[in-house]
C-alpha cells in the first residue's frame, strides 16, 4: 500500500476516498454528475415552489416568526439571512448552535448579521468541559473532533422549532450541491436522520461514557418524532430551490454586508470555516483518513465550476 495511488475523477480530480463518493463507468465522480444535473434543472419553477412554501407557512402563523434559520456567522448563513429578510420579506428567528470554538472574526461576522439585517439571534453554547469531552470522544468514533458540531446544528434548531411553534426551518446548501454524497436526481430526503446519515454518524446515546452523562446531552438529542410530526416541522435547503453560486454569494456579502474573510489554515480560500479556530485540526485529521485536505476539495470545486483547469 506504500506506493498506492488513489483513483481520482477524470473531470475534477476528486479522490475515491471522499466520503460516500463513487464513480460511474466513465470514471466521473458523483459531484460532477450532480453538477451536470444542476445545469439542466428548471430553477425558475423551483423558485416558484419555494415562494409557495413560504406563503403556506406565513398563512399558518403559529408564531410571530415566519421561520427559523440556523446560522453560524459564515458566508452562507449571512447570505441566507439576507435572502429571507430582504428578498422574501420574512421575519426569521436566527438560531445559533455555538461550537464554543468561535474565532474573533467569526464573532464579528455573527454580530454583523444581527446588526445589518435586524434579525433576532438565539444562541446555545455548550460548556467548555463538555465540548472537550465530546471532541475527545468524537476523535475515536468518527476521526474528527466535530461530532458536537455535526449534531448540534441539527438538533438544537429542532428544539427551538418545537418549543416556540415555528414549523419551518431553512438551511442553505444540501448534500447535492458540492459534497458528492448525493446528486440532485437522488432527491435525498430531508428526514429526521438526515444529519445522522451524512455527517454525525453516531447518535447521542452512543456518546455516553464515564465523562459524558445523558443529562449533559439534552440539546444533542432530537425532540421526540411524535412531537416533530404533530407540529408539522419542515426543513428545507435553499440550494434545492435556487441556483447556488457560493463564490458569487461570498463576494456579495463581503461587498454589501461587510462580511469579513481571514486566513484559514490549510487552504487558499479565505472564507470556509473562518468562524472557527479548529479547521486546521479537522483538515489534518481528514488528510490522515483520506489522503487529502481542504485545499484539494477547493481545487476540485473550482475545476467543476470552471474557475481553473484540472492541470492547474
Amino acid at each position: 500500500m506504500k506506493n498506492y495511488k488513489p483513483k481520482t475523477c477524470l473531470r475534477c480530480g476528486k479522490h475515491e476516498t471522499s466520503a460516500l463518493n463513487d464513480f460511474d463507468e466513465f470514471d466521473v465522480c458523483k459531484s460532477c454528475r450532480s453538477s451536470e444535473q444542476k445545469m439542466r434543472i428548471d430553477w425558475s419553477s423551483r423558485f416558484d415552489k419555494l415562494k409557495d412554501i413560504f406563503e403556506h407557512f406565513k398563512k399558518k402563523k403559529t408564531s410571530s416568526y415566519d421561520c427559523i434559520i440556523p446560522i453560524s456567522g459564515g458566508k452562507d448563513s449571512t447570505y441566507q439571512v439576507y435572502l429571507l429578510t430582504k428578498v422574501f420579506n420574512l421575519k426569521p428567528l436566527a438560531v445559533t448552535f455555538s461550537h464554543n470554538w468561535f474565532s474573533k472574526i467569526g464573532r464579528e461576522n455573527l454580530k454583523n448579521i444581527s446588526d445589518r439585517l435586524n434579525v433576532d439571534v438565539l444562541e446555545y453554547t455548550p460548556n467548555r468541559k463538555l465540548v472537550n469531552d465530546l471532541a475527545t470522544k468524537s476523535l475515536k468514533l468518527i476521526g474528527d473532533s466535530c461530532w458536537h458540531c455535526h449534531t448540534g446544528v441539527d438538533t438544537f434548531p429542532l428544539h427551538i422549532a418545537t418549543k416556540f411553534n415555528i414549523p419551518l426551518l431553512i438551511y442553505g446548501e444540501g448534500v447535492a450541491e458540492q459534497s458528492g454524497k448525493a446528486t440532485y436526481l437522488d432527491n435525498p430526503e430531508y428526514s429526521i436522520d438526515y444529519f445522522l446519515k451524512y455527517s454525525s454518524i453516531y447518535k447521542a446515546e452512543d456518546i455516553i461514557d464515564n465523562n459524558i452523562k445523558k443529562k449533559d446531552l439534552n440539546f444533542f438529542v432530537s425532540p421526540p418524532a411524535k412531537e416533530i410530526n404533530s407540529k408539522g416541522i419542515t426543513r428545507i435547503h435553499l440550494a434545492d430551490f435556487m441556483y447556488w453560486d457560493a463564490e458569487k454569494q461570498t463576494e456579495f456579502v463581503k461587498q454589501k454586508l461587510g462580511w469579513k474573510e481571514d486566513i484559514v489554515e490549510g487552504t487558499y480560500k479565505r472564507y470556509k470555516s473562518v468562524e472557527c479556530i479548529m479547521p486546521g485540526v479537522h483538515d489534518y485529521l481528514k488528510y490522515l483518513k483520506r489522503g487529502f485536505g481542504r485545499g484539494t476539495d477547493f481545487t476540485n470545486i473550482d475545476v467543476r465550476d470552471g474557475l481553473m483547469t484540472l492541470e492547474e
